[in-house]
């Protein structure tokens, strides 16, 4: 197989992976009352500490209107609130409340239970999180699997 037609089935596995998870999330989603966005939002507040509106928009991929809507919907439903940034005067963080860490915690478990990566060993999740870290990211992950060393070879 050429490096083209590499590429493109890579890329089209990763489609797959998305519509995978996507969906899995979606039921979910209406299981709990949500919208797909507004899951993928508990998702998104659940990874990092401090998040802006602006920010919380970029990382969705969407006008900071549109994030701001979603943002009321969940703050109504108690999963948000806005607290002042501790840097930024003009600017809220968005944190999640109690409920919406439960909530998140529920569908990172639903998520992980029905991850399309459980197939595989915990060996082979760990050498596609390197590659997959390095490709988004350029960065190497320092943990390598069970009976590999630093470089991909086998202990001896």
């Amino acid at each position: 197989m050429d490096d083209a037609r590499l590429n493109e089935e890579l890329i089209d596995s990763l489609f797959a992976i998305r519509t995978q998870v996507h969906a899995e999330l979606r039921d979910l989603a209406r299981e709990v009352g949500l919208t797909d966005t507004q899951t993928d939002v508990l998702w998104r507040l659940s990874r990092e500490q401090e998040m802006t509106a602006r920010r919380l928009a970029d990382r969705l991929q969407c006008d900071a209107s549109t994030a701001t809507s979603m943002i009321d919907r969940l703050e109504k439903r108690g999963l948000v609130r806005r607290v002042p940034h501790p840097t930024d005067r003009r600017a809220k963080v968005i944190q999640l409340t109690d409920e919406g860490c439960a909530l998140r915690d529920r569908v990172i478990r639903h998520s992980a239970g029905h991850s399309p990566f459980a197939r595989l060993d915990r060996a082979s999740r760990l050498r596609l999180h390197a590659l997959l870290r390095e490709v988004t990211d350029g960065t190497e992950t320092t943990e390598a699997p069970a009976g590999e060393d630093d470089h991909g070879e086998g202990r001896r």
